[in-house]
C-alpha cells in the first residue's frame, strides 16, 4: 500500500447526479377509451391477453378467426390496435392482414402479429408480410403492459 492510500477511506470517486436531478422515466400513455381487437382462437391465450389489457384499462374485443374480421373491425366504434394470431382457423393472420391493409379506413390500424412460432424466421415472415409489430408467446405479463404501451404510442415493437 502507498502512503497516500487510508483502508479506513477508500479513495474519493466522483459521485453521480442524484436521482433528483434527473428527470423521471416516463411511460407512454394509453389513449383513453382505446380499444384493441384480439384475434385469437385459443380461450385461455385470450383471457390473458384480456386481463392483462384490462389491467392497463384497455376495452378488449375478441374474434376467434382471420375469417370476416374486416366486418367485424367495421362494427367497432373505435379500433386502435390489432392483436393477431398467425395460425387461425378458416383464415390465417397473413390473410386477415391482407384483407385489412386492402380496407380504406383501417388500413393505418396498427396489426402486431402475437403467435408461439417465435422465432427470427417468422418475425421476419411476419415484417416482410406487412404486420407493425412481432410479439412471441407466451407473452410475458411482465413485458406486455410497456409493449402495449410503446405500441399504442406509434413505436414498432418486434419481441421475441
Amino acid at each position: 500500500m502507498t502512503e497516500t492510500q487510508n483502508p479506513t477511506h477508500p479513495p474519493s470517486v466522483e459521485t453521480p447526479k442524484s436521482m433528483s436531478d434527473t428527470q423521471p422515466l416516463r411511460r407512454p400513455s394509453i389513449p383513453k377509451d382505446a380499444t384493441v381487437l384480439v384475434v385469437e382462437d385459443n380461450v385461455s391465450n385470450f383471457v390473458l391477453i384480456a386481463r392483462m389489457l384490462g389491467y392497463l384499462g384497455i376495452h378488449c374485443e375478441w374474434k376467434t378467426s382471420g375469417y370476416e374480421v374486416v366486418e367485424y373491425a367495421d362494427t367497432l366504434p373505435r379500433l386502435d390496435l390489432i392483436l393477431m394470431d398467425i395460425r387461425l382457423p378458416y383464415e390465417d393472420g397473413y390473410g386477415a392482414l391482407q384483407k385489412i391493409r386492402a380496407t380504406e379506413h383501417l388500413k393505418s390500424i396498427p396489426i402486431v402479429a402475437v403467435t408461439a412460432e417465435a422465432n427470427e424466421e417468422q418475425m421476419e415472415k411476419a415484417r416482410r408480410a406487412g404486420f407493425d409489430g412481432f410479439l412471441g408467446k407466451p407473452l410475458d405479463p411482465d413485458r406486455f403492459p410497456d409493449q402495449i404501451r410503446r405500441i399504442l404510442a406509434g413505436e414498432s415493437v418486434w419481441e421475441l
